[in-house]
């Protein structure tokens, strides 16, 4: 089932939990998200349009990437203007082998955002790139999975928002979530 991505960022980052996401033919079931609205102090978008950003003020589902750290690509989905979804960590199900080897090791391939942008081979270039568009998939699956909640991490301003989201009871999280941490499955 195709994703709409004109919705309400927590919305779409709570929908893309459990969906197949394949880049270039490679990927797996997305475990992790994180959402970052266009008021919010922690979004790249916060003070507005930069060379930087500007995939993020594209259409919905419009491609965002962006270097952490000086060196980790982290790949986000558009939802509205100013507003993604960050892909924290994926199951590697399509094209392991790939992975593995952009990787150099069969351990933690997708667990978080840095890893996961390394295992799919996320470049700058891809920034502006449609999701939909042949070299980005993502599909929903059916039924809505139980999900995990909890504060954003790695951030400094507004972490303590609950948009941080994970299927619950899967390996390979990025990190733990907090104790009580289940929501109920829902509709897509």
């Amino acid at each position: 089932m195709t994703l709409c991505f004109d919705q309400d960022v927590v919305d779409l980052a709570r929908s893309v939990v459990g969906a197949r996401l394949l880049v270039r033919g490679v990927g797996g079931t997305v475990l992790e998200t994180e959402a970052y609205g266009r008021d919010d102090p922690a979004s790249h978008s916060f003070r507005g349009p930069t060379a930087r950003n500007a995939a993020m003020f594209g259409p919905p589902g419009t491609v965002y990437v962006y270097l952490s750290y000086g060196c980790h690509l982290c790949l986000n989905l558009v939802g509205r203007p100013g507003e993604a979804v960050l892909i924290r960590a994926l199951l590697p199900e399509v094209g392991l082998a790939e992975m593995v080897a952009r990787r150099g090791t069969d351990r933690q391939i997708a667990s978080g955002p840095g890893r996961l942008g390394q295992a799919l081979a996320i470049s700058l270039s891809d920034s502006g790139k449609r999701f939909g568009g042949g070299e980005f998939a993502l599909e929903t699956g059916s039924p809505a999975p139980e999900l995990l909640v909890g504060p954003r991490i790695g951030i400094s301003k507004a972490a303590e928002r609950p948009w941080r989201f994970g299927l619950a009871g899967a390996s390979g999280l990025s990190r733990p979530f907090p104790e009580q941490s289940r929501l109920p499955a829902r509709g897509r």
